[in-house]
């Protein structure tokens, strides 16, 4: 066989691209994955997994990696929407009794190992400086470039951009933006040691939002969450500072244990980026993860809507037609719409503390109809059929 031959060339190896290499690589395809950073490297990240993902990583046999690396179960979530308080517990159901929210060196190393595992070819340091096309135009492979300076030509039959939203896969094939949201927030993340949060907490006061999320050794991953114009005036010298004052406004309740917590290491920040769906798939390309499906990060659920396009989309690759393609575009499109548009109202802040509950049951909602139709695929890889439209998202 070529060695510079493969079925799938996979552009990116987080959570969207590492998981879509194991699950081709399992299903027998010859995979190769290549990521421009190094194996192991942090990424920016609220860590909360919701059920949905949850249930994949169960599915696929990585779930006891996360817990016995110490990830802390999540059994509960917890609104407040100004002083008042809302506990959710977390139903055991479908082989999924909590959830989680691992740091992104552990989850994107156990699914990059996970695809290795299945006989996936995964290089770090690599970067794809073009993409190879047949005379008609449909891509059918890869120019890369190793950390040595090395350039050689991969030939595939499909090429997966899953790098990112800034994407060079979806530049070099021209995919179409089909969506575009009309709001962002601002957000600055911090990690917290003796910040107690038993399970997700989500905070909401006027103007302004936070999240507090157990993560690894001990420490909860918060952010605080402001319209951009605020967040250019808050965050301008200090950012440590801004972020705790930013959390004391938006949790006055844990105003005695944010005064005594230690924040670890400095601060990061999203200072907003509107949120988009790109065209999925075309002649021998398709996108997954952030390079086809970015929404704002403040309903935390990125992760898991790149789990569930990972599936989707190998499921389509083993359909093996542009027909099976076209069907992964209709049933993301489907199950991400009604997220997308509720998040976007969300991040707009443009609400009282009566509407972002009225938000919530329709998140809520969309998320229910997206675990079913991940439960209604079952346990094989045959393409999606999922192209009918949520209730919600109807009107």
């Amino acid at each position: 066989m070529d060695p510079r031959r493969f079925d799938v060339v996979i552009v990116g190896a987080r959570c969207a691209g590492a998981a879509t290499g194991m699950l081709l690589a399992r299903a027998g395809l010859r995979v190769l994955v290549v990521d421009r950073s190094r194996y192991g490297t942090d990424a920016l990240s609220t860590h909360a997994l919701m059920r949905t993902a949850v249930l994949q990583l169960h599915r696929w046999g990585l779930l006891e990696g996360l817990r016995a690396a110490g990830t802390p179960p999540v059994r509960k979530t917890t609104f407040h929407y100004g002083d008042e308080v809302l506990s959710i517990p977390i139903k055991p159901r479908d082989g999924v009794d909590a959830l989680y929210a691992p740091r992104r060196t552990l989850l994107d190393t156990i699914l990059v190992d996970a695809a290795r595992d299945a006989g996936a070819e995964v290089r770090h340091g690599v970067r794809v400086e073009g993409l190879l096309r047949l005379p008609a135009g449909r891509v059918c492979g890869v120019l890369i470039r190793d950390r040595s300076g090395g350039c050689r030509e991969v030939r595939a039959d499909l090429v997966i951009g899953a790098d990112g939203c800034e994407s060079g896969v979806s530049r070099m094939v021209g995919a179409q933006t089909t969506l575009e949201a009309r709001h962002t927030s601002a957000l600055v993340y911090g990690y917290w040691e003796g910040l107690p949060a038993e399970g997700y907490h989500w905070h909401y006061r006027y103007g302004v939002s936070s999240g507090m999320i157990p993560t690894n050794d001990g420490l909860t991953c918060a952010f605080t969450a402001v319209r951009p114009h605020r967040f250019a005036q808050e965050v301008q010298d200090d950012m440590r500072a801004a972020h705790r004052r930013l959390l004391l406004e938006a949790a006055p309740e844990f105003s005695s244990a944010i005064s005594t917590a230690r924040l670890i290491g400095g601060c990061r920040s999203f200072a907003g980026r509107l949120g988009f769906l790109r065209r999925a798939q075309g002649p021998g390309w398709a996108l997954v993860g952030d390079a086809g499906y970015f929404k704002d990060p403040l309903t935390a659920h990125g992760i898991s809507d790149a789990l569930r396009d990972a599936e989707l989309l190998a499921r389509a690759t083993l359909g093996g037609s542009d027909r099976a393609m076209a069907r992964y575009e209709d049933a993301r499109d489907a199950l991400s719409r009604p997220l997308f548009e509720v998040t976007d109202a969300i991040a707009s802040f443009d609400w009282d503390l009566a509407s972002i509950r009225t938000r919530h049951r329709e998140l809520s909602r969309a998320m229910t109809h997206e675990a079913q139709a991940l439960l209604a695929l079952g346990p094989g890889l045959s393409p999606p059929d999922i192209v009918s439209e949520h209730p919600a998202s109807a009107a």
